[in-house]
């Protein structure tokens, strides 16, 4: 009893020359002594990424192989490691357990808290070598590097249009599968990503928190407000490749380069008649539903687009303009 005692109390012994870490065994300084020295003795014979550890290059081995050894019993969803498992886990119990000491805002990843805790500091610890711009987490960088070197490492399988990132094509694949996971509890609108939901709700609250500081006017989202901004500065950014028309916002260029492709990627499911953008369409479905949004003020006729009551306004202008002799 007293030599098991023993076993169980004994003090770590193996100290890091470096940083003065404890280890109770060599092994694990060992291990740890490569964050130091940046070797990476374990190599993938697929595609040589390197690693630090070996049960490391086991579990990356897996990416290569499919094998996902490591299942949730609630959902079956599989995984590669038992760690990846285990953070999926609180998707179903909803645990939350770190926390940030600022604003008790709470993640289910470690790693997100350290990210997160970037933004109370104002810490930028991870810098683009090309154009110098800061990140508070590797994986953002890693992104933005993409934009330089126009690698578009994932794929649509059902159009094979690509993305930089994976968070992007999953978004886009609601595009073909109609998802709308982000409903408004106002009026029960569903939107394909949060952040459509979160601009959409303001018009329920009324926010305009972003101002222009020329005209004041304001605006729901940032977005809007920098391309608002374009009309007084002049600028016109997105250049059109084929005839070299210019746009302040990359939107209208994207409906603009349909002129060229003829792309008419909205269709109207009464007549199939397609159109190169969605408002286009919506007025357009006013024939076949009998809407008219939009009444003249001064003879409350009514039009199913703006640009119709914009012109029929001339005509009460025109009849109002002094005559001269």
């Amino acid at each position: 009893m007293k030599q098991q005692q023993e076993v169980h109390t004994v003090e770590p012994t193996h100290r890091c020359d470096v940083c003065n870490r404890t280890f109770k065994q060599l092994r694990y300084l060992k291990v740890h002594q490569r964050v130091h020295t940046g070797k990476r003795p374990y190599s993938c014979d697929v595609c040589n990424k390197t690693f630090k550890q070996l049960e490391n290059l086991r579990v990356h081995q897996r990416a290569h192989t499919g094998e996902r050894p490591y299942c949730c019993d609630v959902c079956h969803k599989l995984f590669i490691c038992r760690s990846n498992l285990l953070v999926h886990q609180r998707v179903h119990t909803g645990k939350r357990p770190y926390s940030c000491g600022v604003c008790n805002k709470t993640f289910k990843q470690i790693e997100h808290l350290k990210v997160h805790q970037n933004i109370h500091t104002g810490e930028r610890p991870y810098g683009c070598d090309v154009c110098n711009r800061t990140f508070r987490d590797r994986g953002t960088l890693k992104r933005h590097q993409r934009v330089h070197t126009g690698e578009r490492p994932y794929g649509c399988d059902v159009c094979n249009k690509t993305f930089s990132d994976r968070s992007t094509l999953r978004k886009h694949k609601r595009v073909h599968t109609g998802e709308r996971p982000y409903g408004c509890d106002v009026c029960n609108k569903a939107f394909k990503q949060m952040e459509h939901l979160k601009l959409h709700q303001r018009v329920h609250t009324g926010e305009r928190a972003y101002g222009c500081d020329v005209c004041n006017k304001t605006f729901r989202d940032r977005s809007n407000l920098k391309t608002h901004q374009r009309v007084h500065t002049g600028e016109r950014p997105y250049g059109c490749d084929v005839c070299n028309k210019t746009y302040r916002d990359r939107s209208i260029l994207k409906i603009h380069q349909r002129v060229h492709t003829g792309e008419r990627p909205y269709g109207c499911d009464v007549c199939n008649k397609t159109f190169i953008d969605g408002r286009n369409l919506k007025v357009h479905q006013r024939v076949h539903s009998g809407g008219s949004p939009y009444c003249c003020d001064l003879c409350n006729k009514t039009f199913s687009a703006r640009r119709n009551l914009n012109l029929h306004q001339g005509v009460h202008t025109a009849s109002r303009a002094p005559i001269s002799l």
